[in-house]
């Protein structure tokens, strides 16, 4: 049997390069098809132990499919329902906001005069600018919000084609790869539903946890529209890291604008830093990064890099994809390291004795 040829280390990296450059721009220019499937893909797996369950049941497919999709619908409309209402009431205080929250920046740009000497005509000519350049980011988030419509009329449709085929999916799965490899496959395919199901499961019971603690404290310190600020929070805490800063950022404003003096904002900002506490050190770990064991670094650099990828859709569904991607690798002898690389579990000491702490004595070559 003729030797397989190794090529050099520079050739393979380069070619692995232009393969990766060449699937993120596939993934980008396919934004509007790849980011409803992976969507449907998740929810579709998230789904799926309903309907199996429906069908042992004698429930035939396709009805237990429009169950387990109409379950999921309700409780999402349930969540819409509410939020919507809350929004109601916000609404009827918006003129009273806008008021106040005008005065508010007329004295910041007053104290920003007096404190730096930037006049307040510099001031309003910078934000004028500010505002021209947003146009076209304002334009992109219109869109953004026009295709997220679109995208709840095809998100059913893609789910219950995914349930309704996973069979012929998976089979699909199984043949590409050979005979030998059917078994490791069969792995790697029960632990990412395992891992999507449980990150997916976590999430929620996070978010709810969080948005109880977050309406809590808010309504006890007499912020207006706690609830719904709460919610909002503990749906934006679901993007690692980014999403609690804006999260607290909320509470705060509305205090400012609603309330005088600074012990209100200083209550919020102590609230969310025993909640934000609560929940790295309780919830995450054990609801959440038990599943899907994704270090920290990883974790804000695939969020940052899906927002450049896909916007706030690519924030969501960065995470899963990682933990994925974590999955394969662990089966892959070859990739195992970038599978430790992408996993929380940190050496005690590094290998090679390149690196090692302990000096030791040179030995001199002998004349």
């Amino acid at each position: 049997m003729p030797a397989v040829k190794e090529y050099p280390f520079y050739l393979k990296s380069t070619v692995i390069l232009f393969g990766l450059i060449l699937l993120v721009y596939v993934f980008a220019q396919l934004a509007d098809v790849m980011i409803p499937l992976a969507f449907a893909a998740f929810i579709a797996i998230l789904l799926n132990p309903i309907s199996n369950w429906l069908e042992e049941r004698k429930v035939p497919k396709i009805l237990a499919i429009g169950l387990a999709m109409l379950l999921g619908a309700v409780l999402l409309a349930g969540l819409f329902y509410f939020l919507s209402t809350q929004v109601i009431q916000f609404g009827d205080s918006l003129p009273m906001l806008k008021k106040k929250f005008a005065e508010l920046f007329i004295t910041f740009k007053d104290w920003v005069a007096t404190t730096f000497n930037y006049s307040v005509q510099k001031q309003d000519k910078l934000i004028k600018d500010a505002m021209d350049n947003s146009q076209a980011m304002v334009g992109r988030t219109l869109g953004n919000v026009l295709s997220t419509f679109g995208l709840l009329f095809v998100l059913p449709v893609y789910i219950f084609l995914i349930l309704f085929y996973k069979v012929l999916i998976l089979n699909f799965l199984f043949e590409v790869f050979s005979e030998e490899n059917s078994k490791q496959v069969a792995e790697v395919l029960k632990e990412t539903k395992s891992a999507i199901q449980s990150y997916i499961q976590g999430l929620l019971i996070e978010m709810l946890i969080v948005a109880i603690m977050n309406s809590a404290a808010l309504v006890l310190l007499g912020v207006k529209y706690g609830i719904l600020i709460g919610v909002i929070g503990a749906i934006l805490n679901l993007l690692p890291y980014i999403g609690g800063i804006i999260a607290i950022a909320l509470p705060v404003l509305m205090a400012t604008v609603t309330k005088d003096g600074y012990s209100t904002q200083l209550g919020v900002i102590i609230a969310y830093m025993v909640i934000q506490f609560i929940d790295n050190n309780i919830l995450v770990p054990r609801i959440v990064s038990s599943k899907v064991q994704i270090n920290a670094l990883i974790s804000i650099v695939v969020v940052l890099l899906g927002n450049m990828l896909w916007g706030l859709s690519g924030m969501f569904l960065s995470i899963p994809f990682v933990a994925v991607l974590k999955i394969i690798f662990d089966r892959i002898d070859t990739l195992k390291p970038w599978g430790k690389l992408l996993g929380d579990t940190v050496p005690t000491k590094p290998k090679g004795a390149g690196w090692s702490r302990t000096k030791k004595k040179a030995v001199l070559p002998e004349e």
